[in-house]
């Protein structure tokens, strides 16, 4: 009897180890499993920032960028017309369909839901169905200078120059109802070429301010005066270097960046104009390789960080103390970057040529996106 008791005790002490032994085999699985769940939520990127398998073929570059309110991206080419992603397919648009010329400088959506397309010359738009080109122009209230915050703002007509309707420098306003010209506070010299010509998109400041960027001088209006940044305004002459201005951008802190193809980019903090370039020592003589002087474009991520694209030099990453390069070598393949767009997500999309496309950082290096 002693006998059959020890035996079952012995048995029931396996029994007992044998659940043990499953049961922290079972916990030890479900941790591991638990830690690699975090460690892909850890890693996984937000849905805006997944790499794309969709791939745009245009070779000129990509010169403009807008997500639209219905979810649509659209992709302005240097002279390929413009592209449509919607539900994952690309769509693409030419003078043979409705563009007005096929150098697709600004994308813009109004309030209500229209898509505008600046174009080389002329303008288009789009209204969900069809691309047409937008002929109404209104020449009568050339000085009734007034702002609305629904306000879009386009250059002349024409590539470089005035048409003779416009004559003179200044900026389509379009207030909702009708597209009007509005004459610039300048009286322009047989010298000045297209100095006055409108060179970049515009930008709604701080204050109730608007700004436009041209080859050769940044205007701003407020309601009531005028501001006017050019060569006489900076102290800049043939010897010194000139504006040949690219990009504007007004950052979250009020100052405004001035992108130059030839002598940099220039910070205007409402008092003062200093060239960034120079102080940052980013001059070629300086640099001996990649420099920030041929900037055409610029953008602020929602960290504050300032992002500089450039002709030959890459990516530059200005984060307050610091000024750092990104190049081929860091993944970004497209030697001009036209474009610095950010996205509903807050993601910055670097548009570029030579090759052409749309690149994202990942936090390390570039990837392509589009």
């Amino acid at each position: 009897m002693k006998n059959i008791l020890k035996m079952k005790v012995k048995l029931n002490r396996k029994y007992l180890l044998k659940i043990y032994y499953t049961f922290l085999i079972i916990v030890t699985l479900s941790c591991n499993n638990q830690n690699q769940s975090n460690k892909a939520k850890n890693n996984t990127q937000p849905i805006e920032s997944k790499i794309s398998d969709i791939r745009l073929k245009y070779t000129s570059g990509v010169r403009s960028i807008l997500e639209d309110s219905k979810g649509n991206i659209w992709f302005g080419s240097y002279n390929e017309g413009v592209c449509l992603l919607n539900n994952g397919k690309l769509q693409y648009f030419t003078t043979e369909n409705g563009l007005s010329h096929n150098q697709v400088r600004n994308i813009y959506e109004d309030k209500n839901g229209i898509i505008w397309f600046e174009c080389g010359r002329g303008l288009s738009i789009y209204d969900g169905k069809k691309l047409s080109i937008y002929k109404q122009r209104n020449y009568n209230s050339k000085n009734e200078w007034q702002l609305n915050d629904s306000d879009l703002w386009f250059k002349g007509d024409e590539i470089e120059g005035y048409n003779k309707l416009e004559k003179n420098p200044g900026v389509y306003r379009y207030d909702g109802r009708k597209l009007s010209y509005r004459l610039f506070p300048v009286t322009p010299k047989p010298v000045d070429g297209f100095k006055y010509s409108i060179s970049t998109p515009f930008v709604k400041g701080k204050n109730g301010i608007v700004w436009f960027g041209m080859y050769g001088a940044v205007i701003g209006y407020n309601c009531s005066d005028f501001k006017i940044i050019d060569n006489q305004y900076l102290g800049l002459n043939g010897q010194t270097g000139s504006l040949h201005i690219r990009s504007i951008m007004e950052d979250s802190k009020g100052n405004l960046w001035i992108a130059n193809n030839g002598i940099g980019v220039l910070k205007y903090n409402r008092k003062e104009t200093i060239n960034f370039t120079a102080q940052q020592k980013l001059k070629k003589e300086d640099t001996k390789g990649n420099s920030l002087e041929r900037v055409f474009s610029i953008g602020e991520d929602t960290s504050g960080n300032i992002w500089f694209g450039t002709v030959g030099s890459g990516v530059w990453k200005y984060n307050g103390n610091s000024v750092k390069n990104f190049a081929k070598d860091d993944g970004l393949d497209s030697k001009h970057v036209w474009t610095i767009y950010k996205s509903k997500h807050g993601e910055l999309w670097f548009g570029g040529a030579s090759p052409s496309g749309v690149y994202v950082f990942n936090g390390i290096s570039f990837e392509r996106k589009f």
